[in-house]
């Protein structure tokens, strides 16, 4: 499968741990009392993100997105015997 670039030029807003992850012994599961962690809002400029956030008094921080690199693969490249995994 090969990741397209469909939906990538979109500001996304992530919220930043605001309490704790605790286990929940008996089941093993983790949770939180934070819902905050579940939100993620997309913009569709910075411009947009960053009024978003002055408007209800968030700090942000902005991070840039790596640059993408595609190294040309064949099929036959997955049965090398030279390959290394």
């Amino acid at each position: 499968m090969q990741s397209g670039g469909v939906k990538n030029a979109r500001w996304v807003l992530e919220f930043e741990p605001g309490a704790p992850r605790t286990r929940d012994r008996l089941m093993g599961w983790t949770s939180s009392a934070d819902t905050r962690q579940q939100l993620r809002l997309e913009f569709d400029s910075e411009d947009a993100a960053k009024a978003y956030c002055r408007r209800n008094g968030f700090d942000y921080v902005i991070r840039q997105p790596r640059e993408h690199q595609v190294r040309p693969k064949t099929y036959s490249d997955n049965f090398r015997w030279d390959a290394t995994r």
